[in-house]
């Protein structure tokens, strides 16, 4: 099988480690391989399907939008725009949204915003600060933002006016940010995914807030990963009550149909005019009924109390089967945003999971990381914690 895959694709550029296996279909949280292999899915395309696969609500609602358009441009207007957008602003309480494809895009949208409301302020060179563990893309600006050096390095001169800090630690950013003239922005993933599952503590978001609000910055929140119910509210930062100036969605919104959002507040609302920035497919008519379907059948099902609900129940579930062998350190996230932190590597656990049936990820080299659809069931949360309990065992063991 592995050498039937890789043969089948020495046109495509070499950019990702696969796993050898080529998945066919699916159906809620399960999907089959080529060769009819079924798998539990509980990385959701690394949380992208929101809805888990093959949703009887969804699937007829994208077979309409398909049979009327596609595409059109933003020349002119799309109505499902103006939909989504007040569904999206009205759940986070703020004012108006940016249509693009992908959460990279969303970022390199809020951190231009960032750079234009200094600049409109007289700030030549505006600055931004970051985290250690920040993942926020990976295009020059949003690489630049990130704190990865196997994201960072190998590229030459990275774009400069970031100054990064440790998470959680609100001395550390006044003191980093005391006296410097061109701060304009915090911009932080309220739970860190790709850098390890690292939750940003309520107390902590509320001191940035209320230090952005008395500097003039703006906070922009990276809800790509955390966002859209996956935590159980439907943005993750909500859960310290606080409201960001920049939000920035993607992966969840469209349920597996590529789809980013820039949700802006305030004066972070008024900073883009037109000509100022723009995207090709954007906002096209299907990436806004996928996105209109999605939080519809999420309101419809109650996929946000689920979230909470199964969320807990699978971390104490893994923690009861995990925590008393050598090497587990803990595990954290909340809702459906789960990671496991072990004491050694164990990107080995992607393939030999793969095997047993269950699909996962590996952040950060020691961190095993679940983020199945919402739709994830007792049942299947039961599932996971049995196919991976004897793989964890036998890592920690050798």
């Amino acid at each position: 099988m592995t050498a039937h895959i890789e043969a089948a694709s020495p046109h495509v550029m070499p950019t990702y480690g696969r796993v050898p296996i080529a998945l066919e279909r699916g159906r809620g949280c399960r999907v089959w391989d080529v060769n009819g292999k079924e798998y539990l899915d509980a990385l959701g395309g690394i949380a992208v399907n929101t809805l888990g696969h093959n949703h009887p609500k969804l699937v007829p609602a994208l077979q309409d939008q398909i049979a009327k358009l596609i595409h059109t441009s933003n020349y002119y207007h799309v109505p499902g725009q103006e939909t989504l957008a007040k569904l999206l602003t009205d759940r986070a309480g703020m004012t108006n949204v940016f249509f693009c494809s992908t959460g990279l895009e969303a970022n390199e949208a809020a951190i231009k915003i960032a750079r234009k409301y200094g600049v409109d302020q007289g700030i030549a060179k505006p600055e931004i600060v970051v985290y250690d563990h920040a993942f926020h893309g990976r295009s020059i600006a949003t690489m630049s933002a990130t704190a990865n050096p196997k994201v960072r390095n190998g590229f030459g001169a990275l774009l400069e006016g970031f100054t990064r800090v440790a998470p959680n630690d609100y001395q550390a950013l006044v003191e980093a940010t005391e006296g410097n003239p061109n701060i304009v922005a915090v911009m932080m993933e309220p739970i860190q995914g790709e850098g390890g599952l690292h939750p940003m503590r309520a107390e902590y978001l509320k001191q940035v807030r209320a230090l952005c609000d008395a500097k003039g910055w703006l906070l922009i929140m990276d809800e790509v990963q955390a966002g859209m119910g996956r935590t159980g509210k439907w943005f993750a930062h909500q859960w310290a009550g606080i409201v960001p100036d920049v939000m920035t969605l993607a992966k969840g919104l469209g349920s597996g149909v590529p789809i980013g959002a820039v949700v802006a507040h305030n004066k972070a609302a008024e900073v883009l005019k037109a000509g100022n920035h723009g995207s090709t497919f954007g906002g096209n008519p299907l990436a806004m009924r996928a996105g209109v379907e999605t939080i519809r059948i999420m309101e419809e099902d109650g996929l946000l109390a689920h979230a909470t609900e199964v969320g807990n129940y699978l971390k104490a579930q893994l923690h009861a089967a995990l925590s008393s062998l050598e090497g587990f350190v803990e595990v954290r996230g909340q809702g459906l945003m789960i990671g496991v932190e072990l004491t050694k590597p164990c990107g080995q656990l992607i393939g030999e999971a793969a095997e047993a049936g269950l699909l996962i990820s590996v952040t950060s080299d020691t961190v095993i990381r679940i983020v199945p659809p919402l739709i994830l069931s007792q049942a299947e949360a039961d599932e996971i914690v049995t196919k991976l309990k004897p793989l964890v065992q036998a890592l920690l063991a050798a």
